[in-house]
């Protein structure tokens, strides 16, 4: 397993897990990317956030299957979250030390701790190496491939502590569900917004190299980006007011920032949908015209990093193996899947091939029609020109039979993938 990211640990703990012996290599602390900073496996780098939780959100799906697949990350997950409404998110310190102390803790897990350069010619392997693969190990894989590996940008959003936060402006609060009060809240007055608009949209950015073209996941924009499409493009996106009433005026903000807690002390707080590319002078300037962090302590502030992945559809097989190479299993970002929750399913699914080719058995593929048979069949046969890296949702998914109301299509979904998941498990996986 070359990576100790969210994918890499579930691909080595499922194949540990099958009576395999597994050797993890993951080159921190001898050497970072440019976003990480914490010498633990399994760090978190943007949001604390795994998404939704119901299984008739597609993500929340998603992790329901993997539950029912006994991954590693959504058991602590659950074990270390912390309040964030219908959502799950973690204290990501103690996530990330739980998951390490699990991986180095096995009794079928080896660990080396150095930079791997070259793609293994023989032996099974699972590359996990996320969306910042090094440069070495991508100029490889760019040879193998014999086409140049695409990228995008992807962005992180600020961090504040709560001491900071101004409560005579700022409220607790969640969308539709006050009472639960899992947010920090910040209103904006129509006057207040326009100043805070004019200032993003004229701050200074980080430039990009030379050679660097701006392409970002539309899923995971920069703040200011949004900004630049127009005025209220962030009143329908992070800045949206609907579902709050502000209690100080008993009327419903122009505008609000929300921060979600970071840490399960709750000392910490992420500003939700900021991530940013502004020089970080200018973010501590401009998010302070923020009313509730006019004072606000920054313990992180955003950045910008490439996130670098591969045209699954074009070089992939079926089984997320490299067409080219099939002992190498691709898992994680760089497969082609978006968010934390995505890229562990993926090393999930991995690790499950992995221990059953080192054993001499059959591959297996997830139905079609369950949300991670779904990801796999974006990533590896996806008849767009232009293939982007996608989070799980319904639009992946084979169409309902017979005539579905709305409102009623994402429980279908999910009695349908569950249903043929169990099915899955019990006659491939177990059999």
């Amino acid at each position: 397993m070359i990576g100790g990211g969210l994918a890499g640990c579930e691909a080595a703990f499922k194949a540990a897990e099958a009576d395999t012996r597994v050797t993890l290599v993951e080159m921190k602390p001898h050497q970072f990317s440019p976003a990480h900073h914490s010498p633990l496996l399994a760090e978190l780098v943007c949001s604390n956030s795994f998404r939704a939780g119901n299984v008739e959100n597609a993500v929340g799906l998603l992790k329901e299957e993997m539950r029912r697949l006994s991954s590693i990350i959504m058991a602590v997950a659950v074990e270390t979250a912390v309040p964030a409404g219908r959502s799950l998110a973690v204290d990501r310190e103690k996530f990330a030390t739980e998951v390490t102390d699990r991986i180095s803790g096995h009794k079928n897990i080896r660990i080396i701790h150095k930079e791997v350069r070259h793609l293994p010619q023989e032996g099974t392997t699972v590359l996990a190496t996320g969306p910042l693969t090094s440069d070495a190990l991508a100029e490889d894989m760019e040879g193998l491939l014999g086409e140049e590996h695409l990228h995008f940008y992807d962005a992180i959003a600020p961090l504040v502590t709560l001491e900071s936060i101004d409560f005579s402006r700022a409220f607790y609060a969640s969308r539709y569900e006050p009472e639960e009060g899992d947010y920090i809240n910040c209103p904006m007055t129509r006057e207040e917004y326009e100043v805070f608009f004019q200032a993003l949209t004229t701050a200074q950015q980080v430039p990009l190299k030379p050679f660097e073209t701006p392409k970002f996941f539309e899923g995971c924009l920069p703040v200011e980006v949004m900004a630049e499409r127009g005025f209220q493009t962030l009143l329908f996106g992070p800045m949206k007011p609907v579902g709050l009433i502000d209690p100080t005026t008993g009327q419903r903000p122009f505008a609000v920032v929300q921060l979600r807690k970071d840490n399960t002390e709750g000392t910490i707080y992420n500003m939700v949908g900021f991530q940013t590319k502004l020089a970080y002078e200018e973010q501590e300037r401009v998010f302070r015209l923020i009313p509730g962090l006019r004072q606000a302590e920054f313990v992180r502030l955003g950045s910008i990093h490439r996130n670098t992945f591969i045209n699954g559809p074009r070089v992939l097989t079926p089984y997320v193996q490299f067409a080219r190479a099939e002992h190498v299993f691709v898992a994680g970002q760089i497969s082609g899947v978006e968010g934390y929750v995505e890229s562990a399913a993926m090393g999930l699914l991995c690790g499950i091939n992995a221990a059953r080719l080192a054993h001499g058995q059959a591959l297996a593929a997830p139905p079609r029609t369950t949300a991670l048979g779904s990801l796999v069949a974006h990533i590896t046969a996806s008849a767009s020109r232009d293939f982007q890296p996608m989070n799980v949702n319904f639009g992946l998914f084979p169409p309902l039979e017979g005539r579905v109301a709305k409102k009623e299509r994402g429980a279908a979904y999910a009695r349908r993938a569950l249903a043929d998941l169990d099915k899955w498990i019990t006659e491939v996986i177990m059999g």
